[in-house]
């Protein structure tokens, strides 16, 4: 009986031990960006959201790998993952946003950009927020016939994603996310808590407005009844 032969065991780590981003503007934009994609599609089963994420696109090859910023993959379930195997999900990402600087060029419109189109990812942003070295700071990709033809800006040099029916916008040093068919913009991480503190306050003034009208209320009916007007 012919021996079986025993299968190598791949190890696909989960971190290289490098820092997530290079500056704190690019770590706001990333978490953003996420923020905002996994609550527009908090309520679709089948669109996974997530960023800095190793995706091992080779079975058996570990070196085979990349590491998107923004990475948005429809038809398959929501979870967490450690890394993202391509063939075990099954699908590739159809959006990737990279959040660029000088000394990530090389490598994110060479290659990453291959091999984004290589694996078939149906849309490649990207976004240079201090403006290191892309011409417009925001330039976007969409795959005809298998390769990547550049996407023309709106008028105000935003660009729009078919994928998720959300235009890109720039707004001063940051990336924000607008809702093609309402025109409504997708809150930052900070704007949310800026609003959430605002209900806040309206709910508590609207409690305590309560209170005195109450207050008012019992006033007027001890007045009443000292007249004699009421039981």
């Amino acid at each position: 009986m012919a021996a079986i032969p025993l299968q190598r065991y791949v190890e696909y780590p989960e971190s290289d031990g490098q820092p997530m981003a290079e500056s704190d503007l690019h770590i706001k934009e990333m978490l953003d960006l996420i923020a905002a994609l996994k609550r527009r599609y908090q309520d679709v089963a089948d669109v996974y959201v997530a960023g800095n994420l190793f995706l091992y696109y080779v079975q058996g090859d570990p070196r085979s790998v990349v590491a998107p910023d923004v990475f948005l993959v429809k038809g398959v379930p929501k979870g967490p993952r450690g890394v993202y195997k391509l063939w075990i999900e099954g699908r590739a990402p159809s959006l990737v946003v990279e959040i660029t600087s000088n000394s990530t060029r090389v490598e994110d419109t060479n290659r990453k950009k291959a091999c984004y189109e290589r694996l078939g990812v149906e849309e490649y942003f990207l976004h240079d927020p201090t403006g290191d070295y892309l011409t417009p700071r925001l330039q976007g990709f969409r795959l005809a016939a298998g390769r990547y033809q550049p996407l023309r800006p709106n008028p105000d040099g935003s660009l729009d994603s078919r994928t998720t029916g959300l235009t890109l916008k720039v707004e001063g040093d940051n990336l924000r996310l607008v809702d093609i068919r309402t025109g409504e913009p997708l809150l930052w991480v900070d704007e949310l808590g800026d609003r959430l503190r605002q209900s806040e306050a309206r709910h508590s003034a609207a409690q305590e407005r309560a209170e005195q009208l109450e207050e008012e209320l019992d006033r007027l009916r001890r007045v009443l009844k000292q007249a004699g007007l009421t039981d």
